[in-house]
């Protein structure tokens, strides 16, 4: 059975979809870029503090299911630039344990929604 998960701890969705969808122990994620979920507004000073806002936002969603960044087995990043890669992986590698982190691609893009740097989604599994 699907559930929904929401929170106001993250951005509310700019579209069509829902925060994460629960099915049985698994937890799929949409991708959540730098919007503060108070204010709807992009949080774009630098690349980190903009990944570190992502991250939070991620945090909040897998805490609305009851989950944790141990509980993620896959994430996809998607960055405008693979220049920005390196300073996205510290903040992104602070959020978890090397020995269990989770398997992950990296993909350059040409455009993000509302011309972000960085978005991020996850699965999840209690």
């Amino acid at each position: 059975m699907k559930k929904i998960i929401y929170t106001d701890k993250a951005p509310a969705p700019i579209g069509p979809y829902n925060q994460a969808v629960l099915i049985g122990n698994t937890l799929y994620t949409s991708g959540q870029i730098a919007l503060n979920p108070d204010t709807m507004e992009l949080v774009l000073e630098d690349i980190e503090t903009e990944t570190k806002q992502v991250m939070e936002n991620m945090k909040a969603v897998l805490s609305a299911a009851e989950m944790n960044f141990d509980n993620v087995v896959k994430t996809t990043i998607f960055i405008m630039d693979i220049g920005d890669f390196a300073q996205i992986n510290t903040v992104y590698g602070s959020y978890f344990d090397e020995k269990s982190a989770p398997a992950r691609e990296t993909v350059q893009v040409a455009c993000l929604p509302k011309g972000v740097n960085v978005e991020i989604s996850m699965i999840a599994v209690k």
